[in-house]
């Protein structure tokens, strides 16, 4: 293990489980100091993650709502705290409680994103992630008694393992699911937590590698189910169960890494009994790879943010355009792969559900521009603000509306070519131009860092992620700025960290 100013590399030929472990361990009993801007962005993805959920839950998201259900239907175990759900002080089985609390976080697909990508370090795998697995931390802080900056260390634990993972091993190639990141980085963030042994750590990640890996299987076909929405809650439940039986003394696979039949030499065989990739991880300051992860600003597959900032440039410049859709004849989109694969799909032109309406670029463009002609009615000025795609926006109503329709007719969509793949995944390249009856053409210029992206303005970023757990969390509880004030975990006692989730949130009759 080799020190590199504010990080640390477990190198190929090592026993790189056993190594994460150390690295947990050392993470949370000899901490070297954060830098300030690390933890601002960590609690701004957490306080995210947590209006996400609040707006699933109060809205009656089905997978979340048969999760939580479960979860208060399962007592705690004997000599545990338990673990409790968004809006209750119930102790429950900890890993029902996480999966309840992190599929009510990714249900509406829109809390953070990371596309693993290193350009400078030359880490170019591109895994996609997001930021589901703070119930986790949540969870072990309870059970272990810690308060919040300590809860904070294993969040960011969670974060740097899963978004490192991401930049040297690409789980898509293999058709596995992105989610198993997240997998291996609970499993040793909540076994560390709890105090367990190098061994029992070790233990804990050979296990969710030997047997939890899942599959892309959730996210085939013409119209998603709730597998797709609840895979990271599943993932998060396996690895807190790994976790707790390893510590309970369970023995898993050990150097699973460099294991043959393991995911990774399986799909990548190594020479010399190496594993596929060095793993460099930060220890301290800033160097962390939450810095490359990107927030979305509504409710909309991240990899569209793209065209949605050249609309929202568009109206900026011509705000008339907004007024009459109608006159505008034409709408083309070019934009790179993957994303031309995967949210440009012809069979996402006629979406049938919220999954795979959030997921079908045609769907919300079309959406979109309907949003900017009522702000325009309204003498709203057109921009982020106005045009936030919230969960009402794919509500079944809002799908088979004939409008929507007759506006994906307009759309074209095609592959930019190399010009457009080569910016990816540093950026998010896209352009959008228009055929306008009065105007002619307009727009066609290329985005590359929309708003919300790691390299997009921090300052305005932050202004429209606050507004939007506003607008998510209204309705839902009785003030936005108090809630926002209590996820605030810096500084917090143990006593306030174990009841953190335990506030009432109103549920929608509709």
């Amino acid at each position: 293990m080799s020190e590199t100013h504010s990080t640390l590399v477990l190198p190929r030929t090592a026993n790189q489980a056993r190594g994460l472990a150390r690295y947990c361990l050392e993470f949370l009993e000899s901490p070297q100091p954060i830098g300030q801007a690390t933890l601002e962005r960590l609690e701004q993805f957490h306080l995210d993650s947590v209006g996400c959920g609040v707006s699933a839950l109060a809205l009656g998201a089905n997978a979340p709502t048969v999760l939580r259900r479960e979860a208060l239907g399962s007592p705690a175990a004997a000599g545990t705290r338990g673990g409790i759900c968004f809006g209750s002080a119930q102790p429950c089985a900890i890993e029902k409680a996480v999966a309840a609390n992190a599929s009510a976080v990714r249900e509406w697909d829109s809390n953070g994103t990371n596309f693993g990508y290193d350009k400078a370090k030359g880490r170019t795998a591109g895994e996609f992630g997001h930021n589901d697995y703070y119930p986790v931390a949540i969870a072990a802080a309870r059970e272990a008694g810690l308060d919040g900056d300590a809860t904070l260390r294993v969040m960011l634990l969670i974060d740097e393992i899963r978004g490192r993972l991401a930049e040297v091993f690409a789980l898509r190639k293999y058709a596995i699911d992105h989610v198993h990141h997240g997998t291996v980085a609970c499993a040793a963030a909540y076994a560390a937590a709890l105090g367990g042994t190098e061994d029992q750590i070790e233990s804990a990640i050979g296990m969710a590698v030997a047997h939890y890996v899942p599959f892309r299987a959730i996210r085939a076909g013409h119209q998603l189910s709730d597998s797709k929405g609840a895979s990271a809650a599943l993932a998060a439940e396996a690895a807190v169960m790994s976790a707790r039986r390893s510590l309970a003394g369970f023995v898993g696979p050990q150097d699973v890494f460099r294991n043959p039949l393991a995911i990774y030499r399986l799909n990548e065989p190594c020479p010399n009994g190496e594993s596929p990739f060095d793993l460099e991880l930060g220890v301290g300051g800033d160097a962390f790879a939450i810095h490359a992860m990107h927030f979305k600003l509504g409710l909309y597959e991240h990899q569209s943010a793209g065209a949605l900032q050249s609309l929202v440039d568009l109206f900026t410049a011509q705000p008339e355009l907004a007024r009459d859709l109608d006159a505008l004849h034409a709408i083309k989109v070019k934009i790179y792969e993957p994303a031309y694969s995967i949210i440009a799909d012809p069979a996402k032109r006629s979406p049938t559900t919220r999954q795979s309406a959030d997921h079908s670029l045609p769907y919300i463009l079309a959406k979109t521009l309907l949003k900017a002609r009522d702000a325009a009615s309204r003498g709203v000025p057109v921009g982020w603000d106005s045009l936030m795609l919230l969960p009402e926006d794919y509500s079944n109503e809002a799908i088979r509306d004939p409008e929507i329709k007759r506006l994906i007719e307009r759309i074209v969509i095609e592959h930019g070519g190399p010009a457009y793949d080569e910016k990816y995944p540093e950026g998010i390249p896209t352009s959008v131009a228009v055929e306008h009856a009065a105007l002619g053409p307009l727009g066609g210029g290329l985005v590359n860092f929309p708003l919300g992206h790691a390299r997009s303005d921090a300052a305005r970023t932050a202004a429209v992620v606050n507004l939007k757990f506003d607008r998510l969390v209204a309705g839902a509880v009785d003030d936005p700025s108090t809630l926002r004030r209590r996820m605030q975990l810096a500084g917090k006692s143990p006593g306030e960290i174990a009841e953190l989730y335990a506030f009432a949130i109103r549920c929608s009759t509709h």
